[in-house]
């Protein structure tokens, strides 16, 4: 057993539904206080020193920094013949933003945000072009945290303007005139920036080189202050619409009616999905799954108000689309790789465009100028490749290509089926290095989410390769609750089906250990956020299943979690702590209400202390608990990183860092290190 710091517990109590709760750490929710910077410090040097006692870990980082040194391209868009992409030379903290003029033209620099902190901790996310394409807005972020300033680029001089607007999250820019509509808070009180609740959302109209304080308030409700607003427009600036939607999942959509001066409501109720994608012959393209449960293009008249469909539900999930003139990219996911489609509308002529191999398409963008588009493809043993597709032809050609030094010829990837109890076939990746055999004593990584609608990837990891070339089996759940399969998929993993999530889980790791891939002495599992929560769920269900288990940034307090930030947005995904059915049904897996006096594997729970979307007191309270109740051997650790939030814009860094602690620790927790 460890000595682990001491963490003060408070006689709390109190009674919900006839259940009475134990919260004693729940001081742990104040982030302002002395004595929670106190336990993030003892804990910090607890796991500090453990970690650094492991043999080898410093072989592991190094070994981690060489894999991610390569040339790294993804796609990020198109106007006219004008090509924005992201690139990164190698160990970048964050990737560059580069400007190319058609597709053979001199690439420039737009943009660095490693120019804009000396520890790489701020990052910039790029928003859509004026409909002029003189314009750029990004989004520059803080430390990870989901609090981001709005800047403009001028794509002339490629330097920003004067404006900045602040208390920005979760938003677009959407042009009209001189200038865009964008969404915002009210500034949080102080000391409150990273964990009270946000609430009123509105949508304001911005006229460039106005002072933020002079924007025009276009659209809010008081009466609904938990709510999200993401207004659009159309490319044309004649139509105006806003996005309304009470979470992660269902969205109503309102048209603005210029002839009325009112928006008018296209899609009603937060029962199904819309989101605009552009403009055609008069009409609104809409992807939706609403009576389409695996997705469908619907189209919105306003002249007459009339919806139709224009691009039927199909056998396979369609889980993007843009337009480009006259040509509707779809993309549809065929067992969790990427099947892409181009639609001629004018002549309705179809055509698959045929991909390297069993992977995903990320971001792609097409132009007329061009007369083509943009995309990027990868997989679980090919980083990321940037192709142009011609649209007459639908013929892909390299554009910029990724260069890594590892040959990763020596791995596979194979697709497994795992059938679940209720007789569903549920995705499982395994990849790994050619020749392994199959006796049950290799490694094996296990990460899945199995939430929000959200389809994971098949995608390339400097650290998935590392594993695979120490002889471990990096193997991906698609499990229920995400939308590999569409919408009836996510529901089968939501709100009252959610115990169905963890269930999918553990019988792919059971599939592990019974087809001798691995055994429970060499199963490690991760999963981040809503898969943060999945570990800790399963983690108490089954923690004979597990050696090594990776929380991270998990939501481990379901009855609290509505409190704090955007934690609100979640309740149509997770269900009301406050309504009976709903809370008890929560209870029933809340990770940190269902930790026992009982042995557990070894953890390494990890969070941020910027992270403003999953609070890190899930983790305080989830941790100290299972520290004080665990009556195993194995221990029980708390990471938690500095000028972090909850991933993205991560710098480089911080996350090879991350990465070290945490292989080493899996390997040295299994009897494996260096």
């Amino acid at each position: 057993m460890y000595t682990y710091p001491v963490t003060r517990k408070e006689d709390l109590t109190e009674t919900r539904f006839d259940i009475a709760i134990d919260d004693p750490y729940r001081w742990l929710e104040d982030d302002q206080s002395a004595e929670t910077a106190q336990f993030v410090e003892r804990q910090n040097a607890f796991t500090r020193a453990y970690l650094d006692r492991i043999p080898g870990r410093e072989q592991v980082r190094e070994r981690l920094t060489a894999l991610h040194n390569y040339e790294k391209y993804m796609a990020f868009d198109l106007h006219e013949d004008t090509i924005i992409y992201q690139y990164n030379s190698g160990l970048q903290n964050q990737p560059v933003w580069y400007v190319q003029k058609g597709l053979d033209g001199e690439s420039e620099l737009l943009l660095d945000p490693n120019t804009l902190s000396e520890d790489g901790t701020v990052s910039v996310t790029l928003l859509s072009f004026s409909k002029n394409g003189k314009y750029l807005p990004y989004l520059i972020s803080q430390s990870g945290s989901d609090w981001q300033t709005l800047r403009i680029l001028d794509m002339d001089t490629k330097k920003p303007l004067p404006d900045a607007l602040r208390w920005v999250k979760f938003t677009n820019a959407a042009w009209e005139g001189n200038g865009f509509y964008y969404s915002r808070y009210a500034a949080p009180d102080e000391g409150g920036e990273l964990s009270a609740r946000n609430e009123y959302q509105s949508v304001y109209y911005h006229e460039l080189g106005a002072d933020q304080a002079q924007d025009q308030l276009i659209y809010n409700d008081p009466g609904h202050p938990l709510r999200y607003y993401r207004p659009v427009t159309s490319k044309d600036e004649q139509d105006r619409i806003i996005h309304v939607s009470e979470g992660t999942y269902g969205n109503e959509v309102l048209w603005y009616d210029r002839d009325e001066g009112d928006y008018r409501s296209v899609f009603g109720g937060f029962h199904a999905n819309r989101f605009f994608i552009g403009k055609y012959d008069g009409q609104l393209l809409f992807l939706t799954d609403e009576h389409a449960p695996k997705g469908k293009i619907a189209a919105f008249r306003p002249a007459t108000m009339e919806i139709t469909d224009l691009v039927p539900e199909g056998e396979n999930g369609l889980k993007s689309a843009r337009l480009s003139c006259e040509y509707l990219i779809l993309e549809y996911l065929a067992d969790v790789a990427s099947r892409l489609i181009l639609l001629n509308l004018k002549s309705g002529a179809r055509r698959e465009v045929a991909l390297p191999g069993l992977g995903n398409v990320l971001q792609f963008a097409g132009s007329a100028e061009l007369g083509g588009f943009l995309y990027s493809f990868g997989s679980f043993i090919e980083p990321l490749t940037l192709y142009f597709c011609d649209f007459e032809h639908g013929r892909s050609t390299v554009l910029k290509k990724s260069k890594l030094a590892l040959d990763m010829s020596d791995f596979v990837t194979e697709r497994h089926f795992v059938e679940a109890s209720d007789g569903a076939k549920i995705p499982l990746f395994l990849s790994y290095r050619k020749g392994l055999k199959w006796d049950g004593k290799n490694p094996a990584l296990l990460y899945a989410y199995g939430g929000f609608s959200i389809s994971l990837p098949l995608s390339f990891s400097p650290q998935a390769a590392y594993l695979m070339e120490r002889g471990c089996v990096y193997a991906q759940a698609n499990i229920r609750g995400g939308n590999e399969y569409g919408d009836a998929w996510h529901r089968a993993g939501m709100l009252l089906n959610k115990q169905r999530v963890f269930d999918d889980f553990r019988e792919c790791a059971e599939y592990l250990i019974s087809h001798q891939y691995c055994s429970s002495e060499t199963l490690a599992i991760e999963g981040r956020s809503n898969g943060g929560l999945l570990m800790g769920a399963v983690m108490n269900q089954h923690p004979e299943l597990y050696r090594v288990v990776i929380p991270t940034v998990g939501v481990m307090d379901m009855l609290r979690y509505h409190l704090f930030t955007v934690g609100w947005g979640w309740i149509p995904e997770y269900g009301h702590p406050d309504e009976e059915a709903h809370f008890r049904n929560l209870l029933a897996y809340s990770p940190l209400h269902n930790i026992e006096e009982k042995p557990y594997p070894s953890v390494m729970i990890r969070t941020a202390d910027h992270d403003d979307r999953v609070v890190p007191a899930h983790s305080f309270k989830f941790g100290a608990t299972l520290q004080e109740k665990n009556r195993s051997e194995h221990p029980i650790l708390l990471r938690i990183d500095r000028k972090a939030g909850h991933g993205v814009g991560k710098s480089l860094t911080k996350l090879i860092d991350e990465q070290a602690d945490t292989y080493a620790f899996m390997f040295y927790e299994m009897g494996m290190q260096d």
